[in-house]
C-alpha cells in the first residue's frame, strides 16, 4: 500500500505521542504563522506520517477574525498542535490554526477556575497556575498538546479516580458553523455543554475553555521493575489504585510487566516498599522503554516535585519533534480489565515485533456522551508502534477482534480500523450528537472525511 493511500483510507488518529525519544527532527512541519493570510507549504502532522490535504492554513489572532473567516468559508477545519495521525483535523479546503489564541484570560481564585484561550498548551500555563496556588487534576503523558485539542478528543492522563482532561472543563466558547459566538457552561447548559466538550471539532472551533482547578500540591513518583502478569488476575484494581496515577508498561514478552510507574501526592506516602506485587523498586531513573535514555522523563526515585513536574511522563521543558511511530489505544470497562489484557497477550508473538511499548492505564467514568469513558471507568491499552504502516494496519483488526467481546472503544486520537457501524453502535448518544451538529453547523462546514466516515458511514 502506498503511503498516501494509507493516509486517506485508514482511521488513524493521535492526540499525543507518548515516547519522544523515538522522534527525529525534520523540517517538513511548518510553524503556523501569526497571520490571517494563507501559508502554502507541504505540511505534515507531528509524526510525519500524514500530509494535510490543503495548503490553505490561517491563524487568526482574534475571535472576530475567526468569525469572519468561518463566515467566508464553505468548508473548514480547526487545527491544534498537529498531534493527530490522520484526518480528524484535515480539510481539503481550509484549515484554521488556533496557535495564535494561546493566552491565559483569567484566574478566578474564589471559584477555583482558570479561563484560557483554546490554542494554549498545558505546559504554557501550569507554572503560572502553580505559582498562584492551584493545580489541575490531571495531565497527559506529554504537556505539549493544546487544551481544546485534548478536550475535543477525550485525551486523558491516568488514575482510577481521575477523569479525562475534558472533565476539568466547566465552560467553553465556540464559533460555530454559522459564525456565531456561542458560550456553553456546565451550570447553565449542562446537557449541551457535555455533548460539546468532546466534539471532534465537528461543531465549530473552540476559542475559550474554563477549567476547574484545585489547591496546588507536591508529588513524587517511583518505578518498580518486572512484575509478573499473573499479579493482575486478582489484584488489578488494587494495583491501579495504589497511587494518584499508575501506569503499567509491557512489551508483551515473557508474561512480564517491565515497569510500574506510581505517582502519589507527597503527603500521602512517606516511604516506598522495596517490593510491589513481585516487582522490585528501581534504583535509577528509567524511561518507559528500559533501554532508552530517561533524560527527558520526569524525575523519579521518590523525589518531591510540583504536580506538573510529576503527572506527565515527560518534562515540560522538552519540546518534541517528529515522532517516527504510530499509536493505537482501546478502552474497556474496568470490570473486564484482566480478561481483555490477556486476550491481547495471546497475540504477543505478533504484537511484540512491531511494538516499542504498551502502556496500561485507568480513567474514571464521566458523563460526557462522546467520551469513551461515558458511564464507565475504563482500562486503557495503549500501543506505541514502530512506523511499519502495512504490518501495523494488518495486525490492528486482530487486536480489535480479540477485544470485541468487551465492546472496546478506540481513542478518538489514535489509530483504529473498526468498521463505522461497529463504532457507531458503541456510542450510546450518537444520534443526539448528530442533532447538535445540525444545530451548530447546519451546512456541514466542519464535516470532513473522518467525520463522514466514522459517524455517518
Amino acid at each position: 500500500m502506498k503511503k498516501r493511500e494509507f493516509l486517506k483510507s485508514a482511521s488513524v488518529l493521535a492526540a499525543g505521542a507518548a515516547f519522544p525519544q523515538l522522534m527525529s527532527c525534520g523540517n517538513n512541519t511548518a510553524e503556523t504563522t501569526q497571520t490571517t493570510e494563507a501559508v502554502h507549504v507541504g505540511r505534515t502532522n507531528w509524526a510525519g506520517n500524514y500530509t494535510y490535504s490543503t495548503d490553505n492554513l490561517v491563524a487568526p489572532k482574534t475571535v472576530e477574525e475567526l468569525q469572519e473567516l468561518i463566515k467566508s468559508y464553505k468548508k473548514a477545519k480547526g487545527l491544534g498542535t498537529m498531534h493527530c495521525f490522520n484526518g480528524i483535523a484535515d480539510s481539503k479546503f481550509n484549515q484554521i490554526s488556533t496557535a495564535a489564541l494561546n493566552k491565559v484570560i483569567s484566574l478566578d481564585k474564589e471559584n477555583q477556575t482558570i479561563t484560557v484561550e483554546s490554542g494554549i498548551k498545558y505546559g504554557e500555563f501550569c507554572e503560572y497556575l502553580d505559582k498562584n496556588g492551584f493545580a489541575l487534576h490531571n495531565l497527559a503523558s506529554l504537556p505539549h498538546i493544546s487544551v481544546a485539542g485534548a478536550c475535543s478528543t477525550s485525551t486523558h492522563g491516568s488514575g482510577i479516580s481521575n477523569g479525562s482532561l475534558a472533565t476539568a472543563a466547566v465552560a467553553l466558547e465556540i464559533v460555530n458553523g454559522k459564525g456565531e459566538l456561542v458560550t456553553l457552561t456546565k451550570e447553565k447548559n449542562r446537557e449541551e455543554f457535555l455533548m460539546a466538550i468532546v466534539s471532534l471539532g465537528a461543531l465549530g472551533i473552540i476559542t475559550k475553555v474554563t477549567l476547574k482547578v484545585q489547591p496546588t500540591f507536591k508529588m513524587k513518583q517511583v518505578v518498580y521493575q518486572n512484575m509478573p502478569m499473573a499479579a493482575l488476575e486478582k489484584d488489578f484494581e488494587k494495583i491501579m489504585a495504589s497511587g494518584y496515577s499508575v501506569s503499567l508498561f509491557t512489551d508483551w514478552k515473557n508474561k512480564n510487566v517491565s515497569e510500574v510507574w506510581i505517582k502519589v501526592k507527597s503527603n500521602d506516602v512517606k516511604e516506598f516498599a522495596p517490593e510491589f506485587y513481585g516487582a522490585k523498586l528501581a534504583t535509577k531513573n528509567l524511561h518507559p522503554i528500559e533501554s532508552a535514555d530517561p533524560v527527558n522523563c520526569t524525575d523519579q526515585m521518590g523525589v518531591d516535585g510540583t504536580w506538573y513536574e510529576r503527572m506527565p511522563h515527560f518534562k515540560m521543558g522538552f519540546t518534541p519533534s517528529s515522532g517516527k511511530e504510530l499509536q493505537a489505544e482501546y478502552f474497556v470497562n474496568i470490570k473486564d480489565a484482566y480478561q481483555a489484557f490477556m486476550a491481547v497477550e495471546k497475540l504477543n508473538e505478533k504484537v511484540a515485533p512491531l511494538l516499542f511499548i504498551t502502556e496500561i492505564r485507568t480513567i474514571a467514568a464521566d458523563d460526557i456522551p462522546m467520551s469513551p469513558f461515558y458511564k464507565k471507568t475504563c482500562m486503557a491499552i495503549h500501543f506505541t508502534w514502530k512506523q511499519e504502516v502495512d504490518a501495523v494496519m494488518a495486525l490492528l483488526p486482530e487486536v480489535e477482534k480479540a477485544l470485541e467481546p468487551f465492546g472496546a472503544r478506540p481513542h478518538w486520537g489514535k489509530l483504529f480500523t473498526l468498521k463505522p457501524n461497529v463504532l457507531q453502535a458503541r456510542i450510546e448518544k450518537l444520534n443526539e450528537f448528530k442533532a447538535l451538529m445540525l444545530k451548530h453547523d447546519p451546512e456541514g462546514k466542519f464535516r470532513n472525511d473522518f467525520i463522514d466516515t466514522n459517524l455517518f458511514g
